[in-house]
């Protein structure tokens, strides 16, 4: 009997298994349907109820008139904040001097020598070039000024972001308390940042410079921990068994072996603090920002491109520099490297004291604002309205608006509120862990709890239909571009200028195009967000394993059958990367938009900024960033503790 038992159970079909991400999203499913008749019973399932919201406007309205009350005469700014901000002026102000002193031909001969000592000759010729056509679009003083404020911004970001990035490094404990804080921070859009500083320094240089420390710190924080904690255990166990002390093996073992991590920090902080630079000429930072802002409130697309330019071709300038620091330097002999620095100084002090003025000659400027304007209008005369068959860009913003935007908002706005969180966590759980479950949860739950739930529907209606179409083109265009190398080849600079361009400058010419709303800060999120999306998926396509591949030719697989079998499949990761990439950076211009008519959180960040509002802005700002580390645990994949029913 047992022998037959044993043959009947082995002959039996098995049942089908479900997968681990499914059990977890019957269980939330099955707390959502357990808790629904408690929370509609007593709160309703309509929108976030009245009972469970916290009213801060009047603690924070308080707090607001304090600062405003006594900025002027309270210890606390006088002896502290005041003497804060007098630094970072007076700092800023000294190195734009001396930039002023070595004269438009000195910066460049000196742009472009440090560029060849740190990165090579293809670094040099292009800080050559670009220096050179910021001087023709006269342009020279305002990048002076940019120039100036990000060289100050950028040193205290990194000495800033080091000092955290080793405390974290080294200390486990000091890790686990500064993660969240640095997730909120990279989660949180730049223009949030404006309004505390504001309220505390008012208008001018000083809180550009620390707003835009604050957002560029992070990303050095991150990856200096990153590889101090990524050091090879084999090696340290080395340094140790020689007697060293923690001072020597951090000297001579952990930082030389994070050397490429450091050195990725620096690029990042650099690349980021030039976007805030940008960001902060709506509190007063003078430069190339300001004049794009300018350009902005008057939708001038002529002087917009003017200035953006010169933006684009600093911050390509400045990644080629930091991208190739030490490729190429780290293997000269330090009789070679004290030479090549002695030549470099030298010839930089020979081109200032030559150069017969000290800003760019006026003869040697092109105006391209009125053409670029003349064209402009044509595009806009023969593209808003009237394509045969397509209708035009006024049209596909009505469209997209009405047809997308609209009702998404409204089902999402209409949405049970006691469910949005459970569906959220199923989300976050289904690719992560608990942890990251009841983050997302919580965060969103935040949300309602602050006031903010419609607003924030509204804002993440015009993320999720942006991100649909970045995935959409994104993905397209990457596929082309892993099948072709001449397809990626002419990709790569058009690529290089997006990527660089700060979120600002995208919104002139799809306001020009598109007109006022949430239609074009959509357009200008997708445009943004769509260089990393194909750069990591075509990635992630390139390197799909070749004997993968050559199998699936053996067997007679088409093209689309390798991409959708095998490419896809094996890029799983770096698929999911770019989603999470997308909605950061989509989120980051989608606040900015309210700037151009995009309404929600970002119109009410724009508001406590321009009327000094700390209770709106505030709040506005702690639900973007809340909803932005949702978004971001909900679209980044974690790996979950192994179980044993999940063997």
């Amino acid at each position: 009997m047992s022998t037959a038992t044993t043959a009947a159970t082995a002959t039996a079909p098995r049942r089908p298994r479900l997968s681990p991400a499914a059990r977890r999203v019957l269980l939330v499913a099955a707390a959502m349907a357990a808790v629904a008749p408690f929370a509609a019973a007593h709160w309703g399932s309509g929108m976030w109820p009245g009972a469970l919201t916290v009213h801060l406007d009047g603690p924070l309205g308080r707090v607001n008139d304090w600062i405003i009350d006594n900025r002027d005469s309270h210890w606390l700014f006088l002896y502290f904040f005041g003497h804060i901000s007098n630094a970072v002026v007076g700092a800023v102000r000294a190195v734009y001097v001396v930039l002023l002193a070595l004269g438009w031909a000195g910066v460049t001969a000196g742009a472009s020598l440090l560029a060849w000592r740190l990165a090579g000759v293809r670094a040099a010729v292009t800080a050559l070039a670009s220096f050179a056509v910021c001087g023709l679009l006269g342009m020279w003083v305002p990048t002076m000024r940019t120039l100036a404020l990000m060289v100050v911004a950028v040193a205290v970001s990194v000495a800033v972001g080091a000092l955290l990035g080793l405390a974290a490094g080294l200390s486990d404990r000091t890790f686990r308390a500064l993660r969240p804080v640095l997730d909120t921070m990279q989660a949180l859009p730049a223009f949030a940042y404006l309004l505390p500083v504001v309220l505390v320094f008012g208008i001018g240089v000083a809180p550009a410079v620390l707003a835009t420390v604050v957002y560029a710190a992070p990303p050095m924080a991150r990856l200096t921990a990153l590889g101090l904690r990524g050091t090879d255990k084999g090696v340290l166990e080395a340094v140790t068994s020689l007697g060293t002390t923690p001072r020597q093996r951090l000297l001579t073992a952990r930082l030389p072996l994070a050397r490429r991590e450091l050195l990725l920090g620096v690029n990042q902080s650099i690349m980021m603090a030039l976007s805030m630079a940008v960001i902060a000429s709506v509190i007063g930072a003078d430069g190339l920002g300001d004049r794009v802002y300018q350009a902005l409130s008057t939708v001038d697309v002529g002087a917009a491109l003017a200035a953006g330019v010169p933006i684009v071709l600093l911050a390509i300038t400045l990644d080629r520099t930091t991208s190739g620091l030490g490729q190429e330097g780290h293997n000269r002999t330090r009789t070679r490297a004290t030479a090549e620095w002695a030549t470099a100084a030298a010839a930089t002090a020979a081109a200032a004291w030559a150069a017969h003025g000290k800003t760019w000659p006026h003869g040697l400027t092109v105006h391209i604002e009125s053409a670029t304007n003349r064209a402009k209008d044509w595009l806009v005369d023969h593209l808003s309205h009237g394509i045969p068959g397509i209708g035009g860009t006024a049209d596909w913003a009505a469209h997209y608006t009405g047809w997308v935007l609209d009702p998404l908002r409204t089902a999402l706005q209409s949405t049970p509120w006691w469910a949005a969180p459970f569906v959220v966590a199923a989300l976050a759980w289904a690719i992560g862990t608990w942890r990251t479950a009841l983050t997302s949860a919580v965060s969103l739950a935040l949300i309602g709890v602050l006031g903010r739930w419609e607003p924030a529907m509204d804002t993440l209606s015009q993320v999720l239909a942006a991100v649909a179409v970045t995935l959409v083109l994104g993905i397209a265009i990457a596929v082309a571009a892993a099948r072709s190398r001449r397809v990626e080849r002419v990709l790569r600079p058009v690529l290089d200028v997006f990527q660089t361009m700060p979120q600002f400058v995208y919104l002139i010419p799809v306001v020009a195009l598109f007109g006022v709303g949430r239609a074009p800060a959509a357009a200008a999120a997708v445009v943004y967000a769509l260089p990393a999306v194909v750069r990591i998926v075509s990635q992630g396509l390139r390197q799909a394993d070749p004997a993968a591949l050559e199998s699936a030719r053996s067997l007679g697989a088409t093209g689309g059958q390798q991409l959708r079998q095998v490419q896809f499949p094996l890029a799983r990761a770096e698929l999911l990367l770019a989603v999470n990439q997308a909605v950061v950076l989509v989120l980051s211009v989608v606040i900015i938009g309210g700037l151009v008519g995009g309404g929600a959180l970002g119109y009410e960040v724009v508001f406590g900024l321009a009327q000094g509002d700390l209770a709106t802005g505030l709040t506005a700002g702690t639900a973007i960033a809340c909803l932005g580390l949702m978004l971001d645990r909900v679209t980044q994949p974690t790996k979950a503790p192994a179980h044993k029913e999940d063997a």
